[in-house]
C-alpha cells in the first residue's frame, strides 16, 4: 500500500505544475491527502460517488474520480474545478497514482518473495515459478550482505540503502527481522570477492555519513544460482556471529575470513570446557598477565618468528626466549613448536567463544 507521504509529495508536485488543488480520500471519506488550504467536509459527496456506477463525477463544483487497485476500489481523488482542463489534470492525477498502486504491490511482492527466499520457505518449483513471473533473473551471480545497526527496526537506515542501492541494476534491500538489513547484491560477469568488500565499505560509509554508529556488516559466499540465495544468507549471518567473537574489531566480515572460529562457534560448550580442562589442568590461558598475553599475541602475529617479535615488543631475543620458556614450564606447550602453537592458539579462541556465550545467558 502506498504511504500517505507518497500520497502527499504526489499531489504536491502535480499542484505546483497545474496551479490545481487536489485531494485523496479513502471509500470512507477520510483524507490521506490534499493541497487545499482549507479541509473541507467531503464525506458525503465521497459516499454517494462511491455508491454511484459513474468513472468521473463533478459534484458542487469539484471532479471526483475513482482509483482501483486492480478491480477493487481504492481511492477517489478530488480535483478543485469543474472544467474541462481540470478533468484532464484529474485523470492524469488519477493515471499517476493508479501506476503508483502497481508498482509498490509488485516491488511488495517481490520483497516477500526475496523475504522467503532468503528464510529458505518456497520449494524449488516455487522458486523458479515466482521468479519468473516477478521477471527476476534465476541465473545471475548475486551475494548476500546483512548490516546491523545499533537500532532495531532503523527504517531511516532501510531507506537510506534503498534510495543509494535500490535503483542500481536489480538489487534487493529488505528485513527479515528487527535487527539486520539485508541486501541482495546482483554482481557483474567479472565481479568477485574484491568488489564485495568495496561494495561493505561503501555501504558501512554511506551509513555513517548518515549518523549510524556501531554498524557491522557481514557477507556470505558468491552463489550463481537464485535457489542458493538462501545459503549465500545463512553464511553471512554466521559470519555476523562469529565475526562479534573472534574479529570484534573488524566493522566487515567475510564468511570466507572466518577460518577455524567458524568451526568452534559450532562447538557444544561442555565439549570446549573438557578440552580447556585436558589441555590446562583445570588452568584457563587467559589467566596469564597481560604481559605474557602480550608477548604470545605479538608471537602468533608474527607466526612465530621470535627475531621479528622480539623486535617488535622491543626487547632481547633471550628475553622472549625467556618468557616463552617460562609458558612452556606453566603449560606443557612450547609455543615455537608448531603444534602446540595451533593448540594454544585454538584454546585462546575457545576461552573467548565461552566467554561470549556466557554473556549471551545474561
Amino acid at each position: 500500500m502506498i504511504s500517505n507521504q507518497i500520497l502527499q509529495n504526489t499531489i504536491e508536485g502535480l499542484k505546483s505544475i497545474t496551479r490545481i488543488d487536489l485531494g485523496v480520500m479513502d471509500t470512507d471519506g477520510k483524507t490521506l491527502a490534499t493541497t487545499f488550504p482549507e479541509p473541507g467536509d467531503y464525506e458525503n459527496a465521497v459516499l454517494s460517488f462511491v455508491e454511484s456506477p459513474a468513472e468521473s463525477q463533478v459534484i458542487q463544483g469539484y471532479q471526483f474520480f475513482k482509483i482501483y487497485d486492480e478491480h477493487q476500489l481504492e481511492y477517489i481523488l478530488i480535483a478543485n474545478g469543474g472544467s474541462e482542463d481540470v478533468y484532464m489534470v484529474g485523470k492524469i492525477a488519477a493515471f499517476q497514482i493508479q501506476n503508483l498502486l502497481v508498482a509498490y504491490k509488485e516491488r511488495f511482492d517481490k520483497d516477500n518473495f526475496i523475504k522467503n527466499l532468503l528464510l529458505d520457505n518456497l520449494l524449488l518449483v516455487d522458486i523458479y515459478n515466482r521468479a519468473k513471473k516477478l521477471h527476476i533473473d534465476t541465473e545471475v551471480k548475486r551475494d548476500i550482505f546483512i548490516v546491523e545497526t545499533s537500532r532495531e527496526r532503523d527504517v531511516s537506515a532501510l531507506d537510506s540503502l534503498r534510495s543509494v542501492l535500490g535503483g542500481k541494476g536489480k538489487d534487493f534491500i529488505t528485513a527479515v527481522d528487527e535487527k539486520n538489513i539485508i541486501v541482495v547484491k546482483e554482481l557483474g560477469p567479472g565481479d568477485g570477492y574484491p568488489e564485495m568488500d568495496k561494495t561493505a565499505h561503501e555501504i558501512l560509509d554511506l551509513l555513517k555519513a548518515e549518523g549510524e554508529e556501531n554498524i557491522r556488516i557481514a557477507y556470505g559466499t558468491i552463489v550463481n544460482d537464485i535457489k542458493e540465495v538462501s545459503k549465500s544468507y545463512k553464511e553471512a549471518k554466521l559470519a555476523l556471529d562469529v565475526g562479534k567473537i573472534f574479529f570484534d574489531e573488524k566493522e566487515v566480515i567475510a564468511y570466507s575470513a572466518l577460518g577455524i572460529g567458524r568451526l568452534i562457534y559450532q562447538l557444544p560448550i561442555p565439549l570446549c570446557k573438557m578440552f580447556i580442562r585436558e589441555i590446562f589442568e583445570g588452568k584457563s590461558p587467559d589467566e596469564f598477565d597481560e604481559e605474557t598475553l602480550t608477548t604470545i599475541n605479538k608471537f602468533f602475529e608474527n607466526s612465530l618468528n621470535v627475531s621479528e617479535t622480539s623486535r617488535q615488543l622491543y626487547i632481547h631475543r633471550n628475553t622472549l626466549v625467556y618468557r616463552l620458556d617460562k609458558l612452556q614450564k606453566s603449560t606443557g606447550l612450547d609455543l615455537r613448536v608448531f603444534e602446540d602453537a595451533i593448540t594454544f592458539k585454538i584454546a585462546l579462541m575457545v576461552v573467548k567463544y565461552m566467554k561470549y556465550m556466557e554473556t549471551l545467558e545474561y
